[in-house]
C-alpha cells in the first residue's frame, strides 16, 4: 500500500515531535493521533518522567482519551517507529482504526516485525497497518541519537 499525501504530512509532524524528544535526551520517537477533528502530538518521555510506559504512542492515546472524553478513540495513529508490544496492545484497547509507522523495529516491534499484536486474529479488534512511511528519515534520527549516546558514554 502506498502512503497518501495526508499520511506523509502527518508523519512529518510525528518526526518533528521525535526531534523534540531527541533535544530532551529521549529516544526520538514521535506519535500523532488523528481522530475526527482532534489531533494530538506526543513524543517519548520515559527518561524525564522516569516512567517505562511514557512512550509517545501511550502518551498520545492518554491525551486523546482526555480530550475526546472516551477510550474508544478510533482514528489513525502515526508513529515514527513501529510500536512495541505494550503500545500495540494499547492501540487494540483504544480501538484505533489504523496505524501508520515509519521505521521497523527489529528488536521490539509489536506490529509485524517480531509479533503482530494489532492483527492477532483471536482479538476482538484489529488495526490496519501501513509501515515504512518516511522510514529512512526516522531511522536516521534514531541512528544519530544512539551514535551520540555511545559517543557520550565513551564507546
Amino acid at each position: 500500500m502506498v502512503p497518501s499525501e495526508r499520511d506523509t504530512r502527518y508523519m512529518r509532524q510525528a518526526l518533528l515531535a521525535a526531534e523534540q524528544a531527541f533535544a530532551l535526551g529521549e529516544v526520538p520517537v514521535g506519535a500523532l493521533l488523528v481522530s475526527g477533528e482532534t489531533t494530538i502530538v506526543a513524543h517519548n518521555l520515559k527518561e524525564s518522567q522516569h516512567d517505562p510506559t511514557a512512550h509517545a504512542e501511550i502518551l498520545a492515546l492518554r491525551e486523546g482519551a482526555q480530550q475526546l472524553s472516551r477510550w474508544r478513540l478510533g482514528g489513525t495513529l502515526y508513529a515514527t517507529l513501529e510500536p512495541c508490544v505494550m503500545c500495540a496492545g494499547a492501540l487494540v484497547q483504544a480501538r484505533i482504526d489504523r496505524l501508520v509507522y515509519g521505521a521497523t523495529d527489529l528488536k521490539a516491534g509489536g506490529c509485524g516485525s517480531i509479533v503482530d499484536v494489532v492483527r492477532e486474529p483471536r482479538f476482538n479488534h484489529h488495526v490496519e497497518v501501513l509501515g515504512g512511511v518516511l522510514a529512512e528519515d526516522a531511522r536516521r534520527l534514531l541512528q544519530r541519537f544512539f551514535e551520540r549516546l555511545r559517543d557520550n558514554q565513551g564507546h
